[in-house]
């Protein structure tokens, strides 16, 4: 097709706008919803549309994560705005009968409040989605992600056009620094700063990187958006391009992510052929081209220097920083690299200028931030929030509270690098200043809720798991000393902790911390360090007392019965896959400790708060309790 320009991304934005609100079933296509079998749910509800003369009229549309994760596989019906939840293929037939020809809306399906239990039929009255702000997301579950008309019918592409033809560098450079918009991959360093360094630096070629590599247990920001809004990414680059004088651009992400390599290679693709990407794009004279680097999973690959490398098809590991990555970074080149969420955020910024992004969140941390919201929440998926909400907020109105008979213990945050903040702090505002005040960190947006049911310690020992895994080996400090952490902490849920443990844990956390080469080894004690500060009792319990309070680690726990509370309802003997739980109906049971194998089936299965948790050494082998 001929080159694009100005008046043809107004053209499409016209001719295709109108047919966005026309009976339009938004069905989730994103990792989560499609593992659901939203694939066939589509062939399902298009066979059925077909059967009742109404296949001209409805179009199913699979659309990128929208979000609420929990709940899926998902249906959003425009321009009613009527929001299905857990639908499965053969829910097809009644939903197509009763909604698309009877005009009654499906209860089964419909969203219950956590609270009222109430049916809620329209998405807007859905607290999970009317307490967000939108950024990053707003075109979630909205648009085609593979139909670049779409994209551009909301406004895409209106954003780069500005920036490369009435736009200076140093202008684009001001605008997004005016924002303030802080890295969203877990530096939070000033954007705009980035690319002005970068725009002075000297080099007869430079790069733009993208990284979406997210290896952070439980995250999938980056993820969702390169699946629900592949172009919003590219927009971003170009933008970011123009304004540091780079032509060559890359999007790294990790091979784990099929369906976002195969989205954005069509997204480039389909930007490529619309005149968008490649040369004298917008008849701009501006240069573009982008492609896609897969990498191999390597945690430290999220690191920018070990990224680098990594594209450049040697071992992925950090590089002593300076000189840094603005004056010499891709094949010894100025490089700018921001992460997926960061790049999204860069076409609003220009459409809608730096005050109008600022008026979002709080003077410091300004605009909104993505989370993967996952744990012992009800409601748990992807939200957008605008910084300075409560953590409260997020966790009992967006998230609904935790689950009946639940009680909140603390809030994981910033994934391995990030820290537990405890039950005091849920009143403080969720900016990048107050959450490191409590010893954790935003992060790319790992938020995870524990419950009573977690033990501390055992989390502690998880995430250190993990990042001790994932050292890169090249500095001593975080090969040598996170295997020790690590160790010490196995020793400990194992039973065979001693006194000195904790202090040596401090200690040995602080070398780690300081003389660590990157952000990983440099931030891999936060965990533990933010769990001896608020529940030091539980390593004490562990260690001294040879108690696990939460039942969690094994050798550190008894569960046995009080027949004072026990109402002889059943409920753990029927839970209990290997008879340990016995007793007479309407009778005090007893758990038999020479069977239980300690898998909290009982425990979780006891509505009365009769199975209860002691100290491993509670009962002689041979004994039964009661």
């Amino acid at each position: 097709m001929e080159k694009m320009t100005i008046d043809g991304l107004y053209a499409i934005k016209e001719n295709y706008k109108s047919l966005l609100c026309e009976g339009r079933l938004m069905l989730c296509g994103g990792t989560g919803c499609i593992a659901g079998g939203s694939l066939k749910i589509k062939d399902a509800l298009e066979t059925n549309l077909k059967e009742k003369g109404l296949g001209g009229k409805y179009k199913v549309i699979l659309t990128g994560c929208n979000g609420f994760c929990a709940h899926g596989p998902l249906l959003l019906i425009q321009p009613e705005g009527i929001f299905y939840e857990r639908l499965r293929p053969d829910d097809a037939p009644l939903l197509v009968e009763e909604h698309f020809v009877g005009g009654r809306p499906l209860e089964k399906n419909l969203y219950k409040d956590t609270k009222t239990h109430a049916a809620l039929k329209e998405i807007k009255d859905i607290p999970f989605f009317n307490l967000q702000m939108l950024g990053a997301l707003r075109n979630r579950g909205m648009i085609d992600p593979e139909n670049i008309e779409e994209y551009i019918a909301v406004d895409g592409y209106f954003g780069a056009a500005k920036a490369l033809r009435e736009m200076t560098p140093t202008e684009i450079i001001k605008e997004v620094r005016g924002s303030v918009l802080r890295g969203r991959g877990g530096a939070g360093f000033i954007t705009g700063l980035k690319w002005e360094l970068c725009s002075k630096a000297q080099g007869d070629f430079k790069y733009i990187l993208c990284n979406g590599d997210e290896g952070d247990p439980g995250a999938f920001m980056d993820r969702s958006i390169m699946e629900a809004d592949p172009h919003v990414v590219i927009e971003g680059m170009i933008i970011a391009a123009k304004a540091i004088g780079a032509s060559q651009g890359y999007i790294y992400v990790r091979a784990e992510y099929p369906l976002a390599v195969r989205r954005l290679r069509k997204a480039i693709d389909q930007a490529i052929e619309y005149g968008l990407l490649g040369q004298d794009i917008l008849g701009s004279g501006f240069n573009l081209e982008l492609d896609i680097y897969p990498g191999a999973g390597a945690y430290v690959c999220g690191e920018e220097t070990a990224l680098m490398r990594s594209i450049e098809g040697k071992r992925g590991s950090p590089i002593p920083r300076p000189p840094f990555p603005v004056h010499k970074g891709l094949w010894e080149k100025p490089t700018v690299l921001n992460n997926v969420e960061t790049f999204a955020n860069i076409p609003s910024i220009i459409r809608n200028g730096a005050d109008w992004f600022k008026s979002r969140g709080t003077e410091k941390s300004t605009g909104t931030k993505v989370f993967a919201l996952t744990g012992a929440a009800l409601n748990t998926g992807l939200i957008e929030i605008p910084f300075g909400i409560p953590l409260r907020t997020i966790i009992e109105d967006i998230g609904g509270g935790l689950k009946r008979g639940r009680s909140f213990k603390a809030l994981q945050l910033g994934g391995p690098s990030g820290g537990c903040v405890p039950a005091e702090f849920l009143d403080i505002p969720v900016t990048y200043e107050d959450i490191i005040k409590t010893g954790a960190i935003v992060g790319s947006g790992g938020m995870v809720v524990l419950d009573d049911t977690n033990c501390m310690v055992n989390l502690a020992r998880f995430f250190l798991d993990f990042t001790a895994h994932e050292s890169c080996g090249k500095c001593t400090p975080c090969r040598v000393g996170t295997r020790i952490m690590l160790h010490r902490l196995l020793d400990i849920t194992k039973g065979r902790g001693k006194e000195g443990d904790i202090e040596l844990l401090e200690d040995l956390a602080d070398d780690i911390k300081s003389a660590s080469l990157c952000g990983l080894g440099q931030t891999a004690p936060n965990p533990v360090l933010t769990t001896i500060r608020y529940f030091r009792a539980e390593y004490e319990a562990h260690i001294r007392d040879k108690w696990c309070f939460a039942g969690v680690c094994k050798n550190l726990s008894t569960f046995y019965i009080d027949e004072k509370v026990c109402t002889g309802c059943t409920a753990c003997a029927r839970a209990c896959q290997v008879e340990a739980a016995v007793g007479e109906k309407k009778k005090p049971h007893s758990i038999n400790q020479e069977k239980c194998v300690k898998c909290r089936s009982c425990y979780n299965a006891c509505k009365f708060g009769a199975v209860k948790i002691g100290p491993a050494a509670m009962f002689g082998p041979k004994e039964f309790a009661r």
